[in-house]
């Protein structure tokens, strides 16, 4: 039998706040030693050395800088350990001279600096391009979210060793192809930023509607994603698509508590309970769509896509909808944005806007493309305009067949229901 831990209340405010400082220390790291893995080595001995200490001592009034003072004095005799310290500090280039003092110096700059640029160039090296997109989702929940390996399995539905492969296999990445440890030139910032947004977005989609397992939202997921993009939007307040995510987030995760019933069960939007939707996040995702609007003449797709949450925000029941004003940003988003998925979403709009005949036309060039034939949305869309057109035999085989379709659990019982109640 194990001791009982002495300071249970203690230790969790010091791993709470171990989680808060985990991505700042690590991106100061990062700075200074110039290497994703060994900067995340470092900090975890921090951290370590703080979860012994803090519940003992009490938490520092600047946690952040004990925690990069004693990653210093770890890195220090790691290199004593392992190399002659001026062939190391030549190895370390730009920041570092061939005295220890100046060493010291620049990681107390870090210190000083563990918030600002040093996390921003982190997000960048987390979500590059010349990373998989597996591997940025994974390593940027893993650095940023300060998520272990086993939660980020579980979130996704993968196995512990493939999550370690793939975010080993991204430091190495990062090491051999050399990236620059900065944020990138203007000319760069446009695909950059763009692979940052959709890592944080793919995160936040996977949270909202789970594509696998038996829970239909997982919603640690969605706060991860809304935390990285609050980050963001802190250090980037000048980036209306930046903004235009944030927004879209907040609103849509504004509707979690109301997308379940007591047992579990999926509740879709226009059967919610509108009363359970969390106001606070409806204010914050308003104010994040009034923001990108100041700084932009156009939307950009993530602005768009919050625009037309909005519209379902702003309306108290699900008839006073502005249905016209969705179908029409729908259409902008699908000049901005193409994608099948996006035109299936309009013709949604459409089928509440005009009507379930309308649509149906839509739906059926779309299935007659192809490029959706493995999406389970797709019969489920045109399931449900069967339906509303009294065409119940089609109906049910079109819900029969998106439940074969999906890997979720919950949206499987969702559309078996759904065909069972149109016969």
């Amino acid at each position: 039998m194990t001791a009982a831990d002495p300071h249970p209340a203690a230790r969790r405010a010091v791993e709470a706040v171990c989680r808060i400082e985990s991505a700042r220390l690590i991106a100061g790291l990062v700075r200074i030693v110039r290497d994703v893995g060994t900067a995340e080595d470092l900090a975890q001995d921090a951290l370590v050395i703080a979860l012994e200490t803090w519940p003992r001592t009490g938490v520092p009034p600047n946690p952040g800088a004990w925690l990069m003072s004693t990653a210093r004095h770890r890195a220090v005799d790691e290199l004593r350990r392992r190399y002659r310290y001026r062939d190391k500090l030549a190895e370390l280039g730009r920041g570092l001279a061939a005295q220890q003092d100046t060493a010291g110096h620049a990681m107390d700059a870090a210190i000083d600096d563990h918030i600002g640029d040093d996390l921003l160039r982190l997000v960048f090296i987390t979500c590059h391009p010349v990373l998989t997109t597996p591997s940025r989702v994974a390593l940027t929940l893993r650095l940023l979210g300060g998520l272990t390996t086993t939660e980020i399995a579980r979130g996704f539905l993968a196995t512990e060793p493939a999550v370690a492969q793939r975010i080993a296999r991204a430091k190495q990445t990062l090491a051999t192809k050399r990236v620059a440890f900065e944020i990138p030139t203007p000319d760069q910032m446009g695909q950059r930023l763009a692979s940052v947004l959709e890592v944080i977005y793919l995160i936040f989609n996977e949270g909202y509607s789970a594509t696998a397992g038996a829970d239909w939202m997982r919603p640690a997921l969605c706060d991860e994603a809304l935390r990285l993009g609050r980050v963001l939007a802190g250090l980037m307040p000048d980036e209306p698509e930046v903004h235009g995510l944030l927004s879209l987030m907040e609103l849509q995760a504004s509707r979690l508590p109301a997308r379940t019933g007591p047992s579990g069960q999926p509740i879709l939007l226009t059967d919610q309970d509108r009363g359970r939707w969390d106001r606070l996040l409806i204010r914050r995702g308003l104010a994040a769509l009034a923001r990108a609007e100041a700084l932009a003449n156009t939307f950009g797709p993530y602005a768009l896509q919050a625009a037309i949450a909005a519209c379902h925000a702003r309306a108290a029941t699900p008839q006073q909808t502005d249905w016209g004003r969705i179908t029409a940003l729908y259409q902008v988003l699908a000049y901005v944005w193409p994608s099948p998925i996006v035109e299936l979403n309009r013709a949604v709009a459409v089928g509440m806007a005009v009507g379930p005949a309308e649509a149906l036309s839509l739906v059926d060039a779309l299935r007659a493309q192809g490029s959706l034939d493995t999406y389970p949305h797709l019969p489920a869309v045109r399931g449900d305009l069967l339906t509303k057109l009294g065409r119940h035999a089609e109906a049910r085989d079109e819900f029969t067949q998106a439940a074969k379709l999906t890997r979720n659990d919950s949206e499987r019982s969702l559309f078996l229901a759904q065909a069972q109640t149109s016969d």
